[in-house]
């Protein structure tokens, strides 16, 4: 016996094929609204594919599917018993089909790397070794960030901070073009992707839509601050109270007002490139602000790169080699305490001199 079967390569052309009616869901079926199941059909009988009949109804609908079942056993010459079995069918696979298709379009926990035991002794042994940060800042060089050696630690180093329950944030400055964005993607390839969230522009309440914990000790790499004023609230909030939340009205499927309240937790490392040298300045006293080097030399360096890496002269399996190693550095990093011996020297005079708010004064005392 012929096993009824529903095709779905095509979800605005959903296929059923029994042994002898064939039934074609025009433009697929909505996935919302699990009470209700509107399609529009197109049907023919295998013993006379010339006559076709179409129909919209919802299939919930018992007075609409008998009329369906009547109308059609008669239009296409097939008994009403096999017409009503195939629409049974039918409501039976578009059901399993649309459940499917939620479960699909639900948000996958983030998978976690795990590490090889050789690759844990490895990364356990990169950061067991002396001289740590002059080594880390020779590696960060050796994975294809020219020049910027100064900048490209410090951001490295900011963008470890992730891990901490007060992370640091970190500004990008300088004209178009001098390579504020290249810096912020070459440091955050450097980082772990499920670590990281990389984010070209975001629309007005973007921030308060993602999970619960989905930032939590997460990179966020915004592109571009400038064209991003419509979410510099929240992201502040989520810099200084590492917690956002909205309240929103929504209606039930009974059209009921209900309201619901959006929260997302941090702390969340925020990294963001700007050409405005005066920064709204809620913004820059949360962040450590990086000038690019704009110098005819960098120029010449990054020049040189090219015709190098253009020549084929630049070892790029290497260069991928040192991006993982220093990857899996940092899935070896946990937070522990941190005091700061030297909080209590940084007197008042010096603080109000390089310090003038009491936010830029705070990421001198460093916690976690």
């Amino acid at each position: 016996m012929h096993k009824p079967t529903l095709i779905t390569n095509n979800p605005e052309l959903l296929h059923y094929k029994a042994e002898k009616l064939h039934i074609t869901v025009l433009g697929g079926i909505k996935l919302t609204g699990l009470d209700r199941m509107k399609v529009t059909l197109k049907m023919v009988c295998s013993d006379n594919m010339q006559t076709v009949f179409r129909h919209n109804l919802d299939l919930y609908n018992s007075i609409q599917s008998s009329q369906l079942i009547e109308r059609s056993a008669e239009a296409l010459g097939v008994d009403t018993s096999k017409v009503s079995e195939a629409m049974s069918e039918l409501t039976s696979l578009l059901e399993t089909y649309r459940v499917e298709q939620l479960e699909a379009l639900k948000p996958k926990p983030q998978e976690q790397i795990k590490l090889t035991e050789a690759e844990r002794k490895a990364a356990f042994t990169y950061l067991k070794a002396p001289h740590l940060i002059e080594r880390t800042k020779q590696s960060i060089t050796q994975s294809g960030i020219i020049g910027e050696e100064t900048n490209s630690l410090i951001a490295y180093l900011i963008y470890t901070s992730r891990k901490r329950s007060a992370p640091l944030h970190l500004i990008c400055l300088g004209a178009s073009g001098v390579g504020k964005t290249w810096l912020q993607e070459s440091v955050g390839a450097l980082i772990p992707d499920e670590d990281k969230l990389e984010v070209t522009t975001l629309s007005n309440n973007a921030f308060y839509y993602f999970g619960k914990d989905e930032l939590k000790h997460k990179l966020l790499l915004i592109e571009d601050l400038d064209g991003a004023d419509n979410v510099l609230y929240p992201l502040r909030e989520l810099q200084t109270k590492r917690r956002i939340s909205k309240t929103v009205t929504l209606k039930d499927n009974k059209g009921n007002l209900k309201t619901i309240t959006l929260n997302v937790e941090g702390p969340v490392c925020v990294s963001g490139c700007t050409t405005k040298e005066q920064l709204y300045e809620d913004n820059a006293n949360r962040c450590i602000l990086l000038y690019m080097d704009n110098s005819n030399e960098q120029d010449h360096r990054i020049m040189e790169y090219q015709r190098q890496l253009s020549a084929g002269h630049i070892d790029q399996a290497e260069q991928r080699t040192i991006k993982e190693q220093l990857k899996n550095v940092q899935r070896m990093l946990q937070p522990v305490v941190v005091r700061n011996p030297f909080a209590t020297y940084l007197k008042s005079q010096f603080s109000v001199v390089c310090c003038p708010n009491v936010s830029d004064f705070g990421q001198l005392c460093l916690r976690a």
